[in-house]
Order: C-alpha cells, then structure tokens, then sequence
C-alpha cells in the first residue's frame, strides 16, 4: 500500500492576495448586517435577549454578504444562479466562521451587541483573519474565487 503525500504552498504570494481581497468583500457584507443589527437594537432600546440579537446579527450578516456576493458575481457576469449558488455554497463556512469570530469578539469587549468605535476596528479586523487562511486554501486548492 502506498502513501502519496500531498504538498500544498501556503507561501503563494499573489494567492494570498487575492484571498484578502475576497476576504475582504467578505467582511464588508458580514458587517452590514451584522452591525445593521446590533446597532438597530442599540438604538431602539427594545427589549430583546441577547442571546437573540446576536443570532439576529449573523443571520443578517450572512444575508447581506451573500447579497453583496451575488451582486458583485452578475456585475462580473455570471448568472444570478451561478453567482447564488456560489455566493452561498463556496462562501458559507468563511461567512459563518467570519459571523462567530465577530459576534464573539464584540461579546468579550463589551458584553455583547454594543457597537463602539473603539470595539468595531477590532471586531473587523478579527472577523477578516478568521477565514482568510480557509479562502486561500480553498483558491490554492481549488482555484476558485468568489469573486
């Protein structure tokens, strides 16, 4: 029985750019919804569960950079079906990760759905290299992107 051994290059700059890039879309769609949220509830003042804000949050998250996503796709034009079905399938685990690491993030600096201006560089900046590793394997490995 033989083993082969696969090599991968974690050392590929122009991959690592474009990972950022695509990391960066990422996070830009996240965070519309995401802080569109919290901010809403901050605002208004209603009476809601934490636990249900930050749910609220990252399922908005989620949409909003799907939505950006797939417009970004048929701008460069795919189909709206090719550019869903990518947006939501190849997307999802990075946009998912990406949600969990800023809302957990938020959680620990302020208690949770508080939005500062002190707190929100951080949430980005942890919300974007959270998945960015994942995207570059998937774009080495694959050699696909999203956009």
């Amino acid at each position: 029985m033989s083993t082969e051994t696969i090599s991968f290059n974690w050392k590929c700059k122009h991959t690592w750019i474009q990972s950022a890039k695509n990391t960066a879309w990422c996070v830009l769609g996240c965070s519309i919804g995401d802080f569109g949220t919290i901010l809403f509830f901050q605002l208004s003042q209603i009476p809601f569960p934490l636990i249900g804000i930050m749910t609220l949050a990252i399922i908005n998250g989620l949409i909003t950079s799907i939505m950006l996503e797939t417009f970004i796709m048929i701008k460069q034009k795919f189909s709206f079906v090719e550019a869903f079905k990518a947006a939501t399938g190849m997307s999802l685990i990075s946009m998912i990760g990406m949600e969990v690491a800023m809302n957990l993030t938020d959680y620990l600096l302020t208690g949770g759905a508080i939005l500062t201006l002190s707190v929100i560089p951080i949430m980005l900046v942890v919300g974007f290299l959270t998945p960015w590793p994942y995207n570059y394997f998937l774009l080495k490995k694959f050699n696909k992107s999203c956009h």
